[in-house]
């Protein structure tokens, strides 16, 4: 069966999103392929402020959460692989779920590259009013 850490983390962040709380994700930028500002790094560790309010083009795929999100003013690309995440929380309460270390993680997905170099993220499907 596939991981259900996936599943998890998007069940988790929604149910957070829709109690008025802000999510974070405690994500293990040791782990190869996570793409983070590592000036923010502490103890092989970063906590990311992931509401819908504080990032851009958000996208949790099922090996994978990507996003462009704004570190002391300037945006970057965030490319956090599922085998990265450690726990994703509510900042207000701590309300939440952390997962144990994959002993055996399966192979981490690499970013798509453009020919800049830079990561994009895929655009999350929505809906807007027009009138």
């Amino acid at each position: 069966m596939t991981s259900s850490k996936p599943y998890f983390i998007r069940a988790l962040y929604e149910w957070i999103v829709d109690n008025n709380c802000t999510p974070y994700l405690l994500v293990d930028a040791t782990i190869s392929g996570a793409l983070v500002p590592e000036e923010y790094v502490k103890n092989g560790q970063i906590v990311l402020n992931v509401a819908p309010g504080a990032v851009v083009d958000f996208n949790m795929m099922d090996d994978a959460i990507c996003f462009n999100a704004r570190f002391g003013g300037r945006p970057m690309d965030i490319w956090i692989p599922m085998t990265a995440v450690l726990g994703i929380y509510a900042k207000e309460n701590g309300q939440g779920m952390m997962f144990e270390v994959e002993m055996t993680p399966p192979p981490d997905p690499v970013p798509p590259e453009e020919s800049s170099g830079k990561v994009k993220p895929l655009r999350r499907p929505s809906l807007k009013v027009v009138k």
